[in-house]
């Protein structure tokens, strides 16, 4: 097992709301950039395996785009790539700031565990800015399938928007509701879910 996090801001009613599946249509896929990125670099998947610790059929479903990487994965294969985590997340943006209108916003698909069980859907919220060092994302949660603690570099940022969510960082368990936020260091042992069956948030993501 990969340890994936789970995690698995427009205003007022645009900020909230289902991310639905008919959103989710027209979106470049995840695995393209990977597999694109991996040839740039001239590596094959068996030395990204041994970079990276996940086995080479995972990446190959991956870069398929038969699994959608969790956030973690992505940035473990981030640093691998010697590429920006914010560049596999939603392209290499051209402009020094970013303007994105509710319907503007780059949805991309359910991503799952690699048991295939869905663990979230996100939106990318500023993909356009050149170099940027933080991905803004607007993530529907759904409750965990795995218990397992995750970590990975970086930092988290969490603004819960609807619903109940759990946050568990080290040996302590927060109840997160409508309003509430907090911000934490990915490398501390965390898991984040709905805490019924599904939560909305604003996430803030550094991939260090």
């Amino acid at each position: 097992m990969s340890n994936t996090p789970h995690i698995n801001v427009d205003y007022f009613e645009n900020l909230t709301g289902k991310i639905s599946a008919q959103e989710q249509t027209n979106v470049e896929q995840i695995g393209d950039r990977i597999k694109s990125i991996r040839n740039e670099k001239k590596l094959g998947l068996s030395e990204v395996a041994k970079l990276t610790g996940f086995d080479e059929k995972f990446l190959k479903n991956i870069e398929n785009n038969s699994i959608k990487p969790q956030l973690g994965t992505i940035i473990k294969l981030s640093k691998a790539l010697d590429s920006a985590f914010s560049t596999l997340i939603s392209g290499e943006g051209d402009k020094l700031y970013s303007i994105i209108k509710s319907d503007e916003q780059k949805t991309v698909p359910i991503s799952a565990s690699k048991e295939g069980k869905k663990a979230y859907v996100y939106k990318s919220l500023a993909p356009e800015v050149k170099g940027r060092r933080m991905e803004a994302l607007k993530i529907e949660l759904y409750k965990p399938s795995d218990p397992e603690m995750k970590v990975h570099s970086g930092e988290e940022f969490i603004y819960v928007l609807e619903g109940d969510v759990e946050l568990r960082i080290d040996d302590k368990v927060f109840e997160l509701n409508s309003g509430d936020s907090a911000y934490y260091s990915s490398t501390i042992p965390h898991l984040i879910g709905a805490k019924k069956e599904k939560a909305l948030i604003i996430a803030v993501m550094y991939g260090g």
